[in-house]
Order: structure tokens, then sequence, then C-alpha cells
């Protein structure tokens, strides 16, 4: 039976532009026929990433990007200094050719000058013809292998399945998908939500000036105008570990829970970076609620269909943690598929009183090493 962990996140934001869209303004969805703020998925993605620094070693994780060449031509150079630039990038050339010969690549393009350079030197390696999403482990293997078959003989069927094994961590979570190969793809075992607050939100303007320091006494004016958009909002956000695909990813269960817990963690604690010199809206949640459910994970995110409004009595955060334990008593009641276990996280008391008996009421990181005991329980079948 497949297990999900929920999580169910609460936070509250202050003036803030998390994430723009084209034209800079906050993001924003319609919902219960009223306009919320949002962040979108692949915004609060990259930040649970990027928090993954402070917990996960280099080992484990993964690197997204074009410019694959450039690393693995490092990594080569590394492992073997008496080779020349120019003969480790064509190393990197040979075993990635070897791995996927579909990945293919731009040629080498004068980079942007820097300022007072007269010419653009050259950049030799060259951009993927798209985002690549590969492990740590998987780009050092290939540099061994470029650097072990150097003389000629590079093992092709070795390099072809790098790329289906070690997957890391970051990948195991998010996956992979190369259109070019399937064989190569790896399903995410994560799904994140689009972050929306529990209220209505009006976007406001932030009319600001800049100025001169040298501007003389006869020359008062601004330096510099400008307008920029922000909302604040209490958020609700909410993703599901697919634990039976993590361990199918990792093939390692050890592997899967510190996955898990670091997921978790991360996903928890990490604030998208748009905007922050400008506004510094680095709060934590307000709550954190984590399930463990089979069969299927269930976002909560109907709790506030009916959008919240402050009745001049409770903060949005209470109202928004009265509204999310309804919802789910509610949908248990109704189905009759009530998770397994619930944890609690809350910071004030009033909204962990709001959240009553939804779960156990433990500190977070009680919480995180909880999710690692019942990712152990599921995938050794003791649950």
């Amino acid at each position: 039976m497949t297990t999900f962990i929920d999580i169910h996140v609460l936070q509250t934001v202050p003036s803030s532009n998390l994430n723009r869209d084209d034209t800079g303004s906050p993001k924003t969805a319609i919902f219960g026929g009223v306009r919320r703020a949002r962040v979108s998925s692949q915004a609060w993605k990259h930040a649970t990433r990027r928090d993954f620094a402070a917990y996960l070693p280099e080992s484990d994780r993964g690197l997204r990007t074009r410019r694959i060449m450039e690393d693995l031509t490092g990594r080569i150079s590394a492992l073997d200094a008496s080779l020349s630039t120019d003969e480790a990038l064509q190393l990197a050339k040979d075993v990635m050719s070897a791995a996927n010969p579909n990945i293919t690549f731009k040629e080498p393009r004068p980079k942007k000058p820097a300022k007072g350079e007269d010419a653009a030197p050259v950049d030799p390696f060259g951009l993927s013809d798209y985002l690549i999403f590969i492990s740590n482990q998987q780009l050092d293997r290939l540099a061994e292998l470029a650097v072990d078959g150097r003389a000629g003989e590079l093992d092709k069927r070795a390099a072809k399945e790098v790329l289906k094994q070690d997957n890391g961590i970051e990948v195991a979570l998010f996956g992979r998908m190369v259109a070019d190969d399937k064989s190569i793809s790896v399903d995410a075992s994560v799904q994140v939500a689009h972050a929306i607050s529990t209220h209505p939100v009006e976007t406001e303007y932030d009319y600001f000036t800049a100025v001169d320091d040298a501007n003389a006494e006869t020359d008062p004016g601004a330096g510099m105008i400008g307008v920029i958009e922000f909302n604040s909002s209490t958020l609700y956000r909410y993703a599901t570990i697919n634990l039976d695909q993590l361990q199918k990813n990792l093939g390692d269960t050890d592997v899967a829970k510190r996955a898990a817990e670091a997921f978790v963690r991360s996903f928890s604690v990490s604030m998208p970076s748009g905007k922050q010199n400008t506004f510094a809206n680095g709060t934590l949640p307000d709550a954190v609620v984590v399930q463990v459910r089979h069969r299927r994970p269930v976002n909560l995110v109907g709790a506030f269909e009916a959008p919240i409004r402050p009745d001049g009595k409770a903060a949005l955060s209470v109202l928004s943690a009265e509204a999310l334990a309804k919802e789910a008593r509610e949908v248990d009641a109704a189905y009759g598929t009530p998770p397994t276990s619930t944890y609690v996280m809350a910071v004030k008391s009033e909204v962990a009183a709001a959240l009553g008996d939804t779960g156990e009421h433990i500190g977070f990181e009680q919480l995180i090493d909880r999710v690692g005991d019942r990712v152990l329980e599921a995938l050794r079948g003791t649950a």
C-alpha cells in the first residue's frame, strides 16, 4: 500500500513580492471567487533546493543547468591536472555523447564582454538545448569514466548506465524529464501546490524615490523614482511525498528517510528570494501539520474556498488554523480514511488551540524525527 507524507503549512508574510509575473506584479489567482496572493510551486521548490545546502552533503544534491559541459570539464580537470582545458572538454563531450547522444549542445559563442573589456572572450563550452537535472554523484561518475577512458577506451555501456543510477536526493525528489530519452527520465516523488492566501488580497503600490548623494544644493531632485507592487498575506502551502516512488528512485531505505526529512524541513522553513532586499519578509511558518496517509494524498485547500475574513477578534493565522482543522475533520469523517499519524507544530498558543486535536502537538525537530520514523516503518513494512 502506497504511503504519502502530506505537509500543510500556514505562514504569514508581510509586505512582499515573493514571486513576480512578467510585468513585475506579485502573482495572484482567483479561488473561491476572490483574488488571492499566489506563489508558484516552482518558486518554492527552488527555495527548498537552495535550503538543502544547510542539511545535505554535496554528494546527495544535484545540478540543474544548461552549462553541464563547463561543470563536467571542471570535474575532469580536477581528477587529472595534466589535461589542458581543451583536452578535458573533449573528454566531457565524449562521455556525455556516450551517456546520451540525444542531449545536444549549441555551438560555443562569445560571452558578453565585461566592463572595460574591448573584446568578448569566447565561451568554449556551449549550452545544452534545455536544462539538464543531474546528481553530483552522476557527474562525478561520468568524470571518472572520462578520465579512465582518455586513452580511447571509454566504457560507453557504463556511461549509459550512469544516468539511470545514483539519482541523488534532489533528482529523486523532484524528478527529471528528458523528452528525447524516456529511459533516463525520473518520476518525481514530490508534488508541490501553488501557495495561495487564505483570504482576499489587493495589490498595493510603493512609490519610491532614491536620492543622489552627490547632488548639489542647486539640484535637489531625486536621482531615481519608481513603483514597486506588493501584497501581504497568510498563505496555505501544501506538498506531498510519495514514499514508494522515493524508494524506487533511490533504492535505499535509509537514504529515502534522509530525503523525506530534508524535504519536510526545507520546504517548511525556506522562503523564495523575490524582492527580499526590498521587503525583508523572511518569516517562518505559524504552523506545520504533517499527515501520514495511505492510498492517496489529500490537499486541504478546500478549507479556504470561502475566504477567511478578519473579524477584529482573532488574527488571520488563527482563523485560518480553525478552518484547516475543521476541513481535516470533515474530510476524514466523510471518507472514513483518516491519516494514520498527524503531527502539529504551532508557534503561537492561539494557533495551537485553533488546531486543537488535529494531531500530536510537538516541536519542529520532533516533527522531523517523527517523519523519519514513519518513513522507515512504511518502507520496511512495519507500519
